[in-house]
């Protein structure tokens, strides 16, 4: 079974005081971890945002200059032509943020049957809101919300000042426009991820709780809502070790390792492009600079699709998509 596991690299687990490395795991169980068929490309289109969130995989934030350039946006739906993917998956940063974010949809609508915006709910108002909503709502796009929590002090903590307020507002304006609502063909799903040091409540009953508050109070509805553990990486990881949390998060997602969530990864049937072109197995890897393959690949350099049955860059981070129901294509965390 070694053979099917690349070696980890990072700090934390593996180590003599902590849990075994997620390679290791993967080979003590016996559970091979390979690419399958690649049906999803997530796209990047860069590290801006307005917001900077303490839980943040990217280090996103205002600051950041790393935005994809319509030159790479054209390889990238070029890219896409070719290989016939189900899914686009488009995220950030906050993708609402690039310039070149209404062409990118645009072009991508027709090459794949399913097109997802992963939105922070703030990112965009006004006329540019509007114009984008209306791009949204032709093509179809799916959009994947972040709303870390109820609270509005724990959001704001997270995520700044007033962005719960914000993120309500937003999310009342697109139920009327048919977001979320039933019979409408227009899909709305949420993201909850936890505001601590944590490991997040089962879905189901997050979910549940979601559907019922944010209908009573503020008479929102939405398709889905995806409940996911903090990946601790960039700020987060920061915050971590900062406050001296990080071995105890990281052992908290070791025990939590679900050996029925390694087949549905997205690792598995997704490519991630980074905002410079550049591919990996997913956007966790992206945020740490490990390509796919382990050797830097540009988008414009493939003529098709990941090769089947290709070996999958793995990491201390991993253990955070096997804990508990895991990460899928389709809920994946928002930045």
């Amino acid at each position: 079974m070694t053979s099917s596991v690349t070696t980890d690299v990072g700090t934390g687990p593996g180590t003599p005081d902590g849990p075994p490395s997620f390679g290791e795991i993967l080979v003590e169980r016996g559970i091979p971890l390979r690419r399958d068929k690649t049906t999803t490309l997530q796209i990047n289109t860069g590290l801006l945002c307005n917001q900077e969130c303490r839980h943040c995989h990217q280090s996103a934030g205002p600051g950041r200059r790393e935005v994809m350039s319509v030159e790479t946006m054209a390889q990238v739906v070029e890219f896409a032509g070719k290989c016939q993917f189900e899914t686009a998956d488009i995220t950030g940063g906050a993708p609402e943020m690039n310039p070149g974010i209404i062409d990118l949809i645009n072009n991508l609508s027709g090459k794949v049957s399913r097109l997802m915006l992963r939105s922070n709910l703030t990112a965009a108002t006004g006329e540019k809101w509007e114009k984008l909503t209306r791009t949204l709502r032709e093509n179809n796009v799916i959009i994947v919300a972040s709303l870390p929590s109820l609270n509005k002090n724990q959001t704001d903590s997270q995520r700044g000042r007033n962005v719960f307020d914000k993120s309500i507002r937003t999310l009342k304006s697109l139920n009327e426009l048919g977001y979320g609502t039933e019979g409408s063909g227009l899909e709305l799903n949420l993201v909850s991820n936890p505001t601590g040091a944590f490991l997040g409540s089962p879905q189901g009953m997050v979910e549940k709780r979601y559907r019922e508050t944010l209908k009573h109070r503020y008479n929102i509805s939405f398709n889905n809502l995806f409940a996911f553990s903090n990946v601790p990486l960039g700020r987060f990881r920061n915050w971590l070790i900062t406050s001296g949390n990080y071995d105890d998060y990281i052992q908290k997602l070791a025990d939590s390792f679900n050996p029925y969530s390694v087949e549905g990864l997205m690792c598995r049937s997704m490519v991630s492009v980074s905002w410079d072109g550049h591919l990996f197995d997913c956007d966790f890897n992206l945020a740490i600079e490990l390509p796919m393959g382990r050797k830097k690949t540009h988008v414009s350099e493939m003529d098709g699709p990941p090769e089947q049955g290709a070996q999958i860059a793995l990491s201390d981070h991993c253990y955070s998509c096997t804990a508990g129901a895991g990460f899928s294509c389709g809920g994946a965390i928002t930045s």
